[in-house]
């Protein structure tokens, strides 16, 4: 089969390997979508980053894949030949605290392995998963719906469930990217009325307009135009960005008794504590990715909602061009890329 190595220094290497076969607990996925995250770039595409969640292990990329189940290793219990899945992106150890609550993504035990990273990812034509990591992936959602939902879907979703966002709230995204991008257009599924996004790039202010995933999106430095909108401020505010700038904004246009999520990766901030937050009344809350039950509900969310992420994937590749993808998704030009190995 065809997979892709990221060796850092912005280059690609596609080779022929075996196609795996599943042990106990395991099961093979054709990838039909396998979208390229940030941290994908950050992290291994420019250099290899970092110890612990981001140590890339020279293993196949790419780990937000969907597909459909074409073998099934002994003992597994609950998929079979033919189904549609999302492969959860990390793989616990399973009996830590962290495990136990759902939160794969913070384990703490040795076995911890993040698909892509530490072991082998969805830029291939099949990967080899563990059954726990799967989760079922409705008809009424696209390949590409499962594959963003994977890592980034999940990351905006669990991001406005932190915050309780509901209808009576207005939102603030700084950041609008594909994951500002769908943290707007989930807080509009929970009824919010008002959503403003702010980002430095004329480009993706037009796009999120264009998504309907923002009422209003303005420059971070128009000051008079988000007073104008926001009043004393938003109810809620999430940066996407992982810009220190830009998650001080976040904390200070959310209004007294506000809440504050930080979901971006990356950046330095520095914040008058007492003025910005005690004094303020905020909650402020980090939220890493998110949990395997969470990204289930999601999952079974979005067809009631009639919303379907893949609308912020602006170019789509086969597995042959994935080195292409990465360079288009590298120059942050347009929205999501998409790897589809098998059309």
């Amino acid at each position: 089969m065809r997979a892709a190595y990221l060796p850092g220094g912005r280059r690609v290497d596609l080779r022929e390997v075996d196609t795996p076969v599943p042990g106990p607990g395991q099961v093979l996925v054709r990838v039909r979508a396998s979208t390229i995250c940030g941290s994908d770039i950050r992290a291994i595409y420019r250099e290899h980053l970092g110890t612990g969640a981001e140590a890339y292990q020279g293993v196949v990329g790419g780990h937000e894949p969907a597909g459909e189940v074409v073998e099934v290793g002994p003992g597994c219990r609950e998929r079979a030949v033919g189904d549609r899945v999302v492969v959860y992106h990390i793989s616990g150890c399973g009996l830590c605290r962290e495990c136990r609550r759902g939160y794969q993504i913070s384990c703490t035990g040795s076995g911890r392995a993040g698909y892509g990273w530490q072991r082998d990812g969805g830029h291939a034509d099949f990967v080899l998963a563990e059954e726990r990591d799967l989760l079922p992936l409705p008809d009424a959602l696209t390949f590409v719906d499962g594959a963003i939902v994977a890592c980034g879907g999940a990351t905006a979703y669990e991001a406005l469930r932190r915050a309780e966002v509901s209808g009576d709230d207005s939102v603030l995204v700084t950041g609008l990217g594909p994951v500002g991008q769908l943290v707007g257009l989930f807080a509009r599924a929970h009824g919010s009325g008002l959503v403003v996004g702010t980002d430095p790039s004329p480009q993706r202010r037009r796009a999120a307009l264009d998504l309907g995933a923002v009422h209003v999106a303005l420059d971070p430095g128009d000051a008079a135009g988000l007073g104008e909108v926001l009043g004393e401020g938003a109810d809620v505010a999430v940066d996407a960005s992982g810009a220190g700038p830009a998650q001080l904004q976040a904390l200070e246009l959310t209004r007294r008794w506000g809440r504050t999520v930080l979901v971006g990766e990356g950046g330095r901030l520095s914040v008058d504590v007492s003025e910005v937050i005690i004094h303020k009344q905020l909650t402020v809350h980090g939220s890493w990715v998110a949990s395997t039950w969470r990204t289930a509900d999601l999952l079974e969310r979005l067809p009631r909602w009639g919303v379907h992420p893949e609308v912020v994937v602006t170019h789509r590749f086969g597995l042959d061009e994935v080195a292409r993808a990465y360079e288009v998704a590298d120059s942050a030009a347009g929205g999501k890329v998409a790897v589809l190995p098998h059309g």
